[in-house]
């Protein structure tokens, strides 16, 4: 036997929807997503990807922070002679406020890498592709002056052996956008909660990158 719902139970779940909207919370998911390849050195099977908020699986959402790979869930950040970039809602206001006040201190800064999903982390499936979100996949991360401070292999710690992957070389003291682990970008970006990608333990360093873990 079919049940017609009551009124009041139609206004109620009308009510939590309403709420739920007003509060931000998104009902609906879109991103796009890829794989690195590890053999190819590319990126590959580049895919659009729409749900339902509420069938996210684990992987799509950050267990530190509860920030996910939803469009819906950044917000974009407008700074004065940056190209406009998104990070997780969350950290909105604390990298918008971070940088805003860098810039005005006259530290040079043209341009940040926030939210960008894609797996480029994590193991290796049987096609040579890494199947783990980056932390940029959740806007949790951003990358500064990409073109000033590459990220380098065989590098556990910084000289001649190293190996530029991506992005330009780092020159901390000659490029005035290269980071410097004493300078003022390091520095307030280490008081916000962040890490420095060029302070990470291993066979490489990133010297853009900023984020919760530094990787």
């Amino acid at each position: 036997m079919v049940r017609v719902l009551s009124l009041d139970f139609r206004w109620m779940v009308f009510f939590v929807l309403a709420l739920a909207s007003n509060a931000g919370i998104a009902q609906s998911c879109h991103y796009q997503d890829w794989r690195w390849n590890v053999a190819q050195q590319r990126a590959v099977q580049q895919i659009a990807v729409s749900k339902d908020a509420a069938m996210l699986r684990s992987d799509e959402v950050d267990a530190q922070s509860g920030c996910t790979v939803c469009a819906e869930d950044q917000q974009a950040i407008r700074l004065d002679g940056v190209p406009e970039f998104s990070v997780c809602r969350k950290y909105a206001a604390l990298v918008r406020d971070t940088l805003a006040d860098l810039i005005r201190q006259g530290e040079k800064i043209e341009s940040v890498i926030g939210y960008r999903v894609g797996r480029t982390r994590g193991g290796i499936d049987a096609q040579g592709n890494r199947t783990g979100f980056s932390n940029h996949s959740y806007g949790i991360a951003i990358d500064i002056n990409t073109k000033h401070n590459g990220l380098y292999g065989n590098c556990v710690r910084f000289g001649p052996q190293c190996s530029l992957l991506r992005a330009g070389p780092w020159r901390p003291g000659d490029d005035p956008y290269s980071l410097q682990a004493d300078g003022a970008v390091v520095k307030a970006f280490k008081q916000a909660g962040f890490k420095w990608g060029g302070e990470i333990e291993g066979g490489q360093k990133d010297f853009m990158h900023f984020s919760p873990t530094g990787y």
